[in-house]
């Protein structure tokens, strides 16, 4: 398994170092992309944002220039997943005379590339209106120097430059967007968009890098972003609270304590250092518009452990690996071969989803992959505690302790629900609460996600912190089974001694003891 996390280590260093993208001040480059389609940015604005966008090198074979090329922006209130990229397949939006017809209800904005008259025409819905737009961030100062006096406000008929690049057969294109009023406050997807012309049986191939930058005055986090810094911080004191008042209850407990609760232990402080270190990533992204890559390679890291050491806390408990099982069956260990590897390839999708841009070619696919080997570790944790629920109700049928083995059973049930609801929680009831907050309180997405861990953190504590009630640590029956024999056989202080033992580890009822000691 060391193995395994070192070669992970190794490969988030390489993505966070040799990655372009840097936090909210990012660059897509593209090259020899035929896609009709690509997804720029998402990010919700409030009034006195600004889009700044730099198209550079934007490179088209010449039988290719009379095709229409263009950026489309759309703007919603809830992130609905680019429902527009999945209604429009079948037709080009950029420079459509329908499209607003057809899209009256939404709010866009087309920007057409006429590499042949070197303009870009905007055209918008007129729920878009007022619309500001400069050439550039240098335009764009000016005019806020003058009170925006010069500046036309209506997004009809509008254009911008289009200029030369030093490269051959290519151009550069800049524009910068300006949320004047709360009216145009919202969540902004960018797309670039290629409609092809039929005539041409190949297929238009282009390149071209983008650079963007989006800021809400001056803080580079989007809307429903800015609460988060704080947001982690506030959850990583909470988790080390709960750390050290766990470790304390372990010093101080008068049962015994076993290797799990140590591991238990270790998972939250590891926990609360992954908020930490996220919470710092995104302070410096909120100030910079980029994160720093030491904090970054030190956060991935130690999440990385942390959701190793989670899963390894899931399976063992689930296993039964306490007091009273000190070696794992052939089975036990099949599970921590197949869920370790698969928790190292979605550490490292997840590392590289986040360092990567949404227009990349292999983004989405990093995503899926993600997902699917997601759902594969969460599948997996879920067999060892099926396979003791079912050992349980055996046991429980056809031995002589049949209720310690029923509240086991009663106990891994519990557990069951509550690992299968946790699941549930933080895979699909949170995608969907994304679909369906506004874009400026998005942060309750990841409020709601770190709330429903630290709840199931805290429960599965409570279940199994060492009591002396508690079922789950008690030793296994075949030891109790002999005690008949030894009450009849001996009657010396070696059997007081014994089961005054045996008492205080709770197993033995106080009346027996007296009968034990009077005879």
């Amino acid at each position: 398994m060391m193995a395994y996390l070192k070669v992970l280590t190794y490969g988030i260093v390489i993505c966070i170092l040799s990655n372009e993208v840097k936090g909210r001040i990012h660059t897509l480059e593209i090259k020899d992309d035929d896609r009709r389609y690509i997804t720029l940015t998402t990010f919700g604005f409030y009034q006195g944002g600004l889009l700044n966008v730099n198209i550079k090198d934007f490179y088209l074979l010449p039988e290719n220039v009379a095709e229409v090329h263009g950026l489309l922006l759309e703007r919603s209130i809830f992130d609905e997943g680019n429902p527009y990229i999945d209604y429009q397949q079948d037709f080009c939006p950029i420079g459509s005379p329908n499209l607003f017809e057809m899209r009256a209800n939404s709010d866009l904005a087309t920007f057409k590339f006429d590499f042949s008259k070197k303009i870009v025409s905007l055209s918008c819905s007129p729920s878009m209106d007022p619309f500001y737009l400069f050439p550039d961030i240098d335009a764009f100062k000016v005019e806020q120097q003058n009170g925006f006096l010069n500046t036309n406000t209506k997004c009809m008929n509008k254009t911008l430059p289009i200029l030369n690049s030093n490269q051959p057969d290519s151009y550069n294109i800049s524009f910068v967007v300006y949320i004047h009023s709360k009216s145009n406050e919202g969540l902004y997807n960018l797309y670039y968009h290629n409609c092809p012309n039929y005539a041409i049986t190949s297929k238009s191939r282009r390149s071209f890098t983008v650079s963007i930058s989006e800021s809400n005055n001056g803080n580079y986090l989007s809307a429903g972003d800015m609460p988060l810094p704080s947001l982690y911080f506030s959850m990583s004191i909470i988790f080390l609270i709960t750390g050290i008042v766990w470790v304390y209850t372990l010093y101080k407990s008068n049962y015994p304590v076993y290797k799990i609760h140590y591991l238990m232990a270790l998972l939250v402080f590891l926990k609360a250092a992954t908020l930490f270190f996220h919470g710092v990533n995104f302070h410096f992204i909120q100030i910079k518009g980029q994160h720093i890559a030491t904090w970054a390679v030190v956060y991935y890291t130690i999440h990385l452990l942390k959701g190793s050491v989670l899963f390894i806390t899931i399976v063992l408990i689930g296993t039964g690996w306490t007091f009273i099982k000190h070696v794992l069956s052939d089975k036990d260990k099949n599970i921590f071969m197949i869920v370790i590897p698969l928790q190292v390839l979605a550490n490292v999708a997840e590392v590289i989803i986040q360092e990567s841009e949404e227009g990349d070619v292999q983004h989405n696919a990093w995503l899926d992959l993600f997902l699917l080997v997601d759902f594969m570790c969460c599948a997996a944790i879920l067999f060892p505690i099926l396979w003791s629920i079912r050992h349980l109700q055996e046991a429980s049928q056809t031995d002589g302790k049949a209720a310690i083995n029923l509240r086991k059973l009663k106990l891994f049930q519990q557990f069951y629900v509550m690992l299968v609801s946790y699941i549930y929680f933080t895979r699909i009831l949170i995608y969907m609460l994304r679909m369906t907050v506004p874009f400026q309180l998005q942060w309750l997405n990841e409020f709601s996600k770190e709330s429903a861990t630290f709840i199931f953190f805290v429960m599965t504590g409570y279940k199994f912190r060492p009591t002396l009630a508690n079922p789950y640590f008690q030793v296994a029956s075949d030891v109790d089974d002999d005690d008949t024999d030894i009450v009849i056989s001996h009657f010396g202080s070696g059997v007081s001694n014994r089961t005054k033992k045996k008492s205080a580890k709770g197993e033995i009822p106080e009346d027996e003891i007296m009968l034990v000691e009077t005879s």
